[in-house]
């Protein structure tokens, strides 16, 4: 979860943004952690499908 963070926070002028969406902010409560588990069951589906 922190070298997803830190890819995130890396990338120019939207990585910020992108990290407080993906965790909602730094704080890391009951409805982020079903997000970032939601994101990550997600994401090999959508990598298949490119």
């Amino acid at each position: 979860a922190t070298v997803i963070t830190n890819l995130f926070s890396a990338i120019p002028y939207i990585g910020q943004t992108l990290v407080e969406w993906a965790w909602g902010g730094f704080s890391v409560d009951n409805p982020t952690l079903t997000r970032f588990f939601a994101l990550h069951f997600l994401l090999p589906f959508a990598i298949a499908g490119l």
